[in-house]
């Protein structure tokens, strides 16, 4: 069997709402073994993890997967690209070609797809 490599996996737009995709990619994260950062905008946790509001830039952050729109992304610009992850995850309704193209700039990897589809396919 192929050990999976663990990405420690920030996700911008942490919620504690169960009915949210964010709260299910927290605990699929953590069910496969990756460590997890919650940021967001509520109060509590998800997967065991607290919700921090936003405010230094982190390291050791493999992910960024995204569950914020675009049109709350700009305010996320330098703290996304101080963090320097190695590839941020737009998840579906998360789209934005302004922030691929300084994301590319910075030498970060980009995707569109789901963090969930990933996770249940084996491509995490």
């Amino acid at each position: 069997m192929q050990v999976m490599e663990k990405k420690k996996t920030l996700i911008l737009g942490a919620t504690n709402n169960p009915a949210r995709y964010a709260y299910l990619a927290a605990h699929r994260l953590v069910a496969a073994g990756h460590e997890i950062v919650n940021i967001g905008i509520k109060q509590g946790e998800a997967a065991g993890v607290s919700i921090q509001p936003y405010g230094d830039a982190l390291v050791d952050i493999h992910t960024i997967t995204l569950y914020i729109g675009p049109q709350r992304q700009p305010q996320y610009y330098d703290y996304i690209l101080k963090t320097n992850p190695k590839r941020i995850i737009f998840n579906p309704g998360t789209e934005n070609s302004e922030l691929e193209a300084l994301a590319k700039e910075h030498g970060i990897a980009t995707i569109q797809a789901c963090t969930l589809v990933l996770l249940s396919t084996g491509q995490y």
